[in-house]
């Protein structure tokens, strides 16, 4: 059974297409029209080994906000669909990934009832502007929407780091080792792996 999805979103603010394969190898085609996204969705494919085809435009001319947002809204929703009923899955994953200074760590429970923490960054780190474009409040925001957009409970938790760019990227290189753990199959799961039989 494929584990795949396409999800596109127009609205007056962006056009966003996301296609994604749960069992691939990691490969990517990423163009958000921000460069720096771009890299983040990148490292979260190839890490995740999910196959992302992500194209997003939109009016970046008045701010980043919306265009990034309404990629991971779409990002979230393609994970919910292509998860289907969660038969057969880990559910849960974590992992712990440093970025030379930086460490950060994400457990991710494929729940099904959204919820996320985020802690640890460094006093400033929400102003900071990465490539000219992607401001550091961009990486929370992120995380929720796709989150919220997935059903998954996401607990993310900068350990330390210095560099801001580290620290973004070290968080998204922690979610997408986390969630290659959860969604994977494993043949020793029989049905829903929930007690109430169902997430």
């Amino acid at each position: 059974m494929s584990r795949s999805a396409v999800i596109k979103r127009v609205t007056s603010e962006s056009s966003v297409s996301v296609a994604i394969n749960l069992d691939g190898t990691g490969q990517t085609s990423i163009e958000t029209t921000v460069p720096f996204y771009n890299h983040m969705l990148t490292a979260l494919g190839k890490h995740s080994l999910i196959d992302m085809n992500i194209e997003a435009k939109g009016d970046i001319d008045i701010d980043v906000h919306h265009t990034v947002e309404d990629t991971a809204i779409c990002l979230g929703q393609a994970l919910r669909e292509a998860l289907g009923d969660k038969s057969g899955i880990r559910r849960f994953g974590d992992a712990t990934v440093p970025l030379d200074e930086a460490l950060a760590r994400a457990v991710v429970d494929v729940a099904g009832r959204p919820y996320v923490i985020h802690t640890g960054e460094p006093s400033g780190q929400e102003f900071h502007l990465i490539g000219g474009h992607f401001t550091g409040s961009m990486t929370r925001h992120v995380f929720e929407s796709f989150a919220y957009n997935a059903g998954i409970c996401l607990h993310i938790d900068l350990i330390r780091g210095r560099d801001p760019h580290h620290i973004i990227e070290c968080q998204f290189k922690a979610l997408a080792r986390a969630l290659r753990i959860a969604v994977e199959r494993d043949e020793r799961v029989k049905g829903i792996p929930s007690t109430k039989g169902a997430l």
